[in-house]
């Protein structure tokens, strides 16, 4: 029988998945990776057996066969009945005593404070924002796309970018140098033969995530509808902010509002001034700043502050996570 350590962090993204072995005094006792995690398009189980493959390596480098608490934050898991399913079928793995499941999103909050208090915006593939104060109270979004009111990520924005680009070669839209530089973007002359390659599948259907750099780029060089796209995102995150903000009380504080997600972290100057222009106007107390750290950090310390360890450990784990 091996040893026991404190926690087993879990970050689980679409892309990828992080898993960290943290021991009591924060030492992080090992690390490991492994795919992306996906259970609307594999299924829970499958997607399970993806965390299942890290959590099997990175056991085996710590020389441990379980931990108190498993400390997870998952993608999809966006609403609460999300969580506890998840939350069942990573206890039936018996990797660790308790299981607490959350939106990845947290995992981004956490990592970026020094105490589960703020607010958090994510922009990678899709958009999400959430709140946590110290005394359990959050704020969540169902964050499910437009069904659920969302508008941007990196998939809308290219979707977006398309039907503009589209609209003004056919002369339905205003004119925009989308129109030039999406299909040059693949090699194309024209949106009609970016749209039949698309519909066609001659480019595959996952590279429409190029677009949004290129919208971007688009947006710097002074396209005004570009740059009005990029606009409608920093208006977005605003209203996620100050709407979390208001639910958790926090509007009239210093609070953090830490911006994550790969569309936020490249930092755009556009985007990026123009979020803090308009938190400045609606949340004059916010403290905007941009999350680097990996969020399996965040995890790890959501675990911790749910062993309540001891500050030192909670310093320990980011120091580590600063160094690699």
């Amino acid at each position: 029988m091996g040893v026991t350590a404190r926690v087993l962090a879990v970050d689980a993204g679409n892309s990828k998945t992080d898993v960290a072995v943290v021991a009591d005094n924060g030492s992080v006792l090992a690390t490991a990776r492994a795919g992306g995690f996906r259970p609307p398009v594999v299924g829970i189980r499958e997607a399970v057996d993806t965390v299942a493959d890290a959590v099997g390596r990175a056991f085996a480098a710590a020389g441990v066969d379980s931990v108190n608490h498993v400390s997870a934050c998952l993608a999809n898991a966006d609403l609460p009945v999300e969580e506890e399913q998840l939350a069942a079928a990573l206890h039936a793995r018996a990797w660790g005593t308790t299981v607490e499941v959350r939106n990845d999103t947290f995992a981004i909050l956490r990592a970026g404070v020094e105490e589960p208090r703020g607010v958090a915006v994510v922009c990678g593939a899709g958009i999400n924002c959430v709140g946590m104060r110290p005394d359990g109270r959050v704020a969540r979004f169902p964050a499910l796309g437009r069904i659920s009111g969302d508008w941007g990520g990196g998939w809308g924005l290219s979707e977006e970018a398309l039907w503009h680009g589209a609209r003004a070669e056919d002369g339905r839209g205003a004119p925009t140098a989308l129109a030039r530089t999406l299909p040059a973007h693949f090699g194309l002359d024209s949106m009609y033969a970016l749209i039949e390659a698309l519909h066609l599948e001659h480019i595959e259907h996952a590279r429409r995530h190029e677009l949004t750099p290129v919208l971007f780029a688009t947006a710097t060089d002074g396209d005004p509808v570009a740059r009005a796209l990029v606009d409608r995102l920093a208006d977005e995150v605003t209203a996620m902010s100050v709407v979390a903000l208001t639910r958790l009380d926090l509007l009239d504080e210093e609070t953090p509002v830490l911006l994550g997600g790969g569309v936020l972290a490249a930092r755009h100057p556009q985007l990026d001034d123009r979020i803090r222009e308009l938190l400045a106007e609606r949340a004059p107390k916010a403290v905007p700043s941009v999350v680097t750290a990996r969020p399996v950090l965040g995890s790890a310390l959501l675990g911790l502050d749910h062993e309540g360890a001891p500050a030192l450990a909670h310093a320990r784990v980011r120091e580590f996570y600063e160094r690699v």
